[in-house]
């Protein structure tokens, strides 16, 4: 027995080291360096814009500010210079990633979490990345009202391209309606619950911001020293403003017009069919040898503009008159999808708190005494709230002429009490049981111009068949025994010309 646990001893002599007859086990430990950078396997980086993009700013910090590291100052003046807040979050979140301790960001830790931070390819968790960006993490890490807003309208000017004051005020209800319907008057969530809440109801909201980061970070480099703190060094991204606003001399953005910040944030909310074509007017598409994994790959997912170009006006009642048979003589036979907008008048009269209401479709509407629809039909509440009602198939119902069956215009899952009822003389609008008289409604076509070219040949045809029902011609033998000829010899013409017969 003594020797077999010697010998055990012994063996044991070759993997770790005794002290005073105590075994003592080896084991390989994570160690940090103050400013966040892994001592222990790190590993150096492989890619070579984010590793030249270090050293850049490493460079710059020591000969303006003699840091060794990265300054949360030198990342706002010479990536960000246009967007300071983005700047300071996103070097807070760096640094709260690599836990350093020191005011600075080590240049291996820095390129430690810029690779991190570009290797998420899942949608979920960029948007979950992004809603902690914009979150107190000094604090408790919740998620305020403010600091949401922070984020919605630093991705609502990127995907602008712009930082017009107009297009911000028009932009100020909309931001508020997520907020009331996200928070619902609570102070502070969880980042979980608000990332939550941003996938259900609008899943792209960071997808142009999140492009823009990623253009900066492996591209910057290209400048030099100066980076991007020169006006003509800023990145050239095609902005993505859709061509759906009212004249800039128009302030009056309660008018029935499509303001920009529904369209954005409407992008944000609709599936690809809605939205498709404008990614495809941006770049053509590639074939599926082309796309290689890694970084390549997040660059072709993130390249194209969110916001579409091609949305075009089918119907407004304030222009082409209020009624059913107006809404269906500009809205039938339309072949691609269409969002109808109901604006309804508010119980305090005031323009702004107006409830709005989108009815989306992606099939052509028709009149039935059943409920139809895809997967991709919905119903969204624009204001005084934003949120997704309801999604699904057999959602849509339109019915003008059936007896027997309920008269206008529903969207519902349930046919007993649908989300949305347009009474048949599309007058007044019940949205979840609450009446509401109807200010104005529009419909837009989201499919591409040849949709709208074969609706317009259609209406064409059928004003020509029109007008050839108006002239009917008759020769002389019919006119001899035309009804018509006895009416007018009872009203006292007795003679005719009938030299062209």
């Amino acid at each position: 027995m003594g020797n077999h646990m010697t010998r055990k001893g012994s063996a044991k002599k070759k993997a770790g080291a005794t002290t005073g007859g105590v075994l003592q086990v080896t084991t390989k430990t994570m160690s940090r360096s103050p400013s966040g950078t892994d001592i222990q396997n790190g590993s150096h980086t492989q890619f070579l814009p984010i590793d030249n993009l270090a050293k850049i700013l490493a460079g710059i910090s020591l000969r303006e500010e003699s840091v060794h590291g990265i300054t949360a100052s030198v990342i706002k003046k010479y990536l960000f210079p246009h967007h300071p807040e983005l700047a300071e979050r996103l070097f807070i979140y760096f640094h709260w990633s690599a836990k350093a301790s020191t005011p600075h960001l080590g240049t291996t830790a820095f390129r430690q979490q810029a690779e991190k931070f570009l290797s998420v390819m899942n949608d979920d968790s960029v948007l979950e990345s992004y809603v902690k960006i914009y979150s107190n993490l000094k604090e408790e890490g919740d998620v305020t009202p403010q600091t949401l807003k922070s984020l919605l309208m630093v991705s609502y000017t990127l995907a602008m391209g712009n930082d017009n004051i107009v297009t911000l005020l028009s932009a100020e209800r909309t931001f508020n309606a997520v907020l009331i319907s996200c928070f619902h008057g609570k102070e502070s969530l969880s980042v979980s619950f608000v990332s939550n809440w941003l996938w259900q109801n609008c899943p792209r909201i960071i997808q142009g911001l999140h492009r823009y980061v990623v253009h900066v970070l492996t591209t910057a480099y290209r400048f030099g020293n100066s980076l991007l703190c020169k006006e003509e060094s800023q990145p050239q991204l095609e902005p993505a403003t859709p061509v759906l606003e009212q004249p800039p001399d128009a302030l009056d953005y309660s008018q029935p017009f499509l303001p920009i910040s529904y369209v954005w944030l409407l992008s944000t909310s609709l599936p690809s069919i809605y939205t498709q074509l404008a990614s495809s007017d941006a770049e053509p598409h590639q074939s599926e040898d082309s796309r290689s994994e890694g970084m390549q790959a997040l660059i072709d997912k993130m390249s194209g503009n969110i916001c579409p170009r091609h949305w075009t006006l089918l119907y407004n009642s304030d222009q082409h008159g209020t009624g059913v048979n107006r809404f269906l003589h500009h809205v039938l036979g339309y072949k691609g999808p269409t969002l109808i907008f109901i604006r309804a008048v508010s119980s305090d009269g005031e323009k702004e708190n107006c409830p709005t209401y989108c009815i989306c479709s992606t099939l052509e509407w028709r009149e039935s005494h059943l409920y139809w629809g895809d997967e991709d039909s919905m119903v969204i509440e624009l204001l005084p709230s934003y949120r997704v009602i309801e999604k699904g198939p057999k959602l849509l119902y339109l019915n003008t002429g059936i007896r027997g069956y309920p008269q206008g215009l529903r969207a519902g899952k349930d046919p007993r009490e649908p989300s949305i009822i347009v009474d048949q003389a599309f007058n007044s609008v019940t949205f979840e049981r609450v009446p509401y008289r109807i200010s104005s409604l529009e419909v837009w076509g989201c499919g591409d111009t040849k949709s709208r070219e074969k609706q317009l040949e259609i209406k064409k045809w059928q004003v020509k068949e029109a007008e050839k029902q108006r002239v009917v011609k008759l020769s002389a033998t019919e006119w001899l025994d035309h009804p018509d000829r006895y009416l007018l010899e009872l009203g006292g013409r007795q003679t005719y010309n009938n030299s062209s017969s």
